[in-house]
This record gives structure tokens, C-alpha cells and sequence, in this order.
């Protein structure tokens, strides 16, 4: 019975061990292009989510992006109506809804971290692109 316990004490640190060692790593953008975006009278530069899978991880676990890049756009294949949450996201949030190029609204999105509620924010109407800009940086 000792055995046992020492072998699912073992287990759980280990198994600790990765979960804390894997969610440290920095998030990769490396395979993402980067576009010039003029939004609001500014030159950014945009990471560029155009796949399924990278529409899934949007800005989650990012604490700060890279010199130089300001943000995200999500460019979608069709229009719809959009949710966007903010499930591992640790920075604060302005989402542009875009119809094309033309905004056509603008929301704030909390860091999960404010107080530890997923929060969701939806298009007022189809979008095909939307833009994910960490606040204060630009």
C-alpha cells in the first residue's frame, strides 16, 4: 500500500512538473505572416490568423508580442456573426468587427486574469475579419 502511495505522489509531481514547464513557454508565431494594416489612422502590423487553427489560438497565453507587432487579424473565408472569448488570454483586448475592411463596431475583451470569468463578446452583424489589438499598444 506504501508502494502504491509513493508511486501516485510520484506521478502527480511529475505530471505537475510538465503542466508548469509547458504552459512557460513562450507562444511561436513563427509560421504567421505579417501584415501592414492602417486601422483608425495607424500603421500596424498584424499577425495573420487565416487558419482554423490559428483562429482557435488567436492571443491566448500571450503576455507580450514581439517588437514591432501590434497585433492580430482574423481573416474568415465567409461572413457570420463572430463570438470571441477570452479563455487564456492574459492581456487586455480591443476587437475591431470588420466587414471587409470597414469597421463596424468595436468591443473591449478583459484579460481572464481581471477576475477569472470567461467573458464573450459577439458581432453586432456578419464579419468576415476581425482585428485583436492588446490595449496600449499603439
Amino acid at each position: 500500500m506504501k508502494k502504491i502511495l509513493i508511486f501516485i505522489i510520484i506521478l502527480f509531481t511529475i505530471g505537475v512538473i510538465f503542466y508548469f514547464s509547458k504552459s512557460k513557454k513562450p507562444v511561436q508565431f513563427s509560421d504567421y505572416q505579417v501584415i501592414n494594416y492602417q486601422l483608425e489612422n495607424k500603421n500596424l502590423h498584424l499577425l495573420v490568423a487565416d487558419t482554423p487553427q490559428k483562429w482557435e489560438q488567436g492571443l491566448m497565453n500571450v503576455k507580450k508580442l514581439d517588437t514591432g507587432i501590434n497585433g492580430m487579424i482574423f481573416i474568415f473565408p465567409t461572413k457570420e456573426i463572430r463570438t470571441f472569448w477570452n479563455k487564456n488570454t492574459l492581456v487586455d483586448l480591443d476587437v475591431y468587427w470588420l466587414n471587409n475592411k470597414q469597421i463596424v463596431g468595436k468591443d473591449f475583451l478583459p484579460a481572464i486574469t481581471k477576475d477569472n470569468e470567461t467573458k464573450f463578446i459577439i458581432s453586432s452583424q456578419e464579419v468576415n475579419r476581425v482585428i485583436e489589438i492588446p490595449k496600449l499598444s499603439f
